[in-house]
């Protein structure tokens, strides 16, 4: 099991901690709790530590012909300083990872996928590279930390920190001396920034952050909330709405694909299943009644008939209902009715649009 360059710091705050990805990771801390953390996030500002997520360097001449004949999005569609969330497939459209990649120029780009699965993003980058390319795994040379919330701006900007940016955009700069890549992006749906400090650094970057989210009644938070948080905005977890055996356009994440690109892995199939649609595709489910989903329960229609499952389930503490991410038939629609089978009893549960509460990274 690896640890965060932040590991000391959860535990001297007595964090609940479970394994991500091969990673010992906070999930809450015993003096807020989870709710508390979620809310902190959705009205002031909460702080989290991702280094889990991996990080991956692809340098040289044609790396931007490269990465793009690799991933689903078009990196044409972006300039330098700018952010871009895509996927990696294999050939049958299988997602081998999400990931978000930053292009500091057409010959330079850094990746962050999620951490079970950088070790698969980079071996597969590195068969398919030409020799000229440089490409380096990362993971424990930079740490990650998200700061999310409405106050945010002005938290960073009373640390004398520039936030002039807009969504999915970058720059490099300096909280407390260390050199860091500030990034508007985030998993919570709400205004947010991810910091990269270096790994070695990282604890210094942690310790300002953190002393100013107290500053506004802000919380530290572990990645149960974040897990709250990103369900709601229906932002996919590897794994769950998306895997090998879950494509893009099953999951709903066909924005994410560049269809006018002529080359990227997975191409042919994704295409065939754009134009002739799937069986299941992603919805989002809200209770009628009191029933809250977990993942792999069986969904059914009216009538019954078994029509998909569940991805990920939770309590909404925002709408104060049980809500869920589900592939079921892809012809249901907003307004139907369902039924989840939740320890032998059915619920009730009406298919609505994603997201379920307003999103507010803009």
């Amino acid at each position: 099991m690896k640890n965060s360059p932040l590991a000391s710091k959860h535990l001297n705050m007595n964090a609940k901690v479970a394994d991500f990805g091969g990673w010992l990771m906070p999930i809450e801390y015993p003096q807020s709790g989870v709710i508390a953390e979620y809310s902190s996030v959705r009205e002031r500002v909460g702080i989290f530590d991702v280094s889990h997520l991996g990080k991956i360097s692809v340098k040289g001449d044609g790396a931007l012909v490269f990465l793009n004949q690799m991933v689903t999005n078009d990196l044409n569609r972006i300039t330098d300083g700018q952010a871009q969330y895509t996927l990696l497939c294999n050939e049958n459209g299988g997602v081998v990872d999400d990931l978000i990649i930053y292009r500091n120029s057409d010959t330079d780009f850094f990746l962050v996928p999620n951490a079970a699965n950088t070790a698969s993003v980079f071996e597969i980058l590195k068969a398919e590279a030409t020799t000229n390319l440089i490409i380096e795994n990362l993971h424990e040379k930079f740490a990650v930390i998200a700061l999310q919330g409405p106050k945010s701006f002005e938290l960073l900007n009373s640390i004398g920190i520039d936030t002039n940016i807009d969504y999915m955009q970058f720059l490099k700069t300096e909280i407390g001396g260390v050199k860091v890549i500030l990034c508007r992006t985030g998993y919570t749906g709400e205004l947010g920034f991810e910091i990269i400090p270096a790994w070695s650094e990282a604890g210094k970057v942690w310790d300002i952050l953190v002393e100013n989210v107290n500053k506004f009644n802000g919380l530290v938070c572990g990645l149960g909330a974040r897990d709250l948080l990103r369900t709601e905005m229906g932002y996919p977890l590897h794994g769950h709405e998306l895997s090998l055996d879950i494509s893009p356009v099953e999951a709903a994440a066909g924005w994410a694909v560049g269809w006018s690109k002529e080359v990227f892995r997975g191409r042919t199939t994704l295409l065939n299943q754009k134009e002739k649609g799937t069986k299941l595709k992603l919805k989002a489910l809200l209770s009628i009644g009191r029933g809250i989903p977990r993942k792999d329960m069986q969904v059914k229609n009216i009538a019954g008939e078994v029509i998909g499952y569940v991805t990920s389930g939770t309590f909404s503490p925002s709408l104060k209902k049980g809500i869920g991410l589900a592939l079921i038939n892809s012809d249901s629609k907003k307004g139907d009715k369902v039924l989840i089978d939740i320890r032998g009893l059915d619920a009730e549960f009406e298919v609505v649009q994603l997201p379920l509460v307003p999103s507010k990274v803009k």
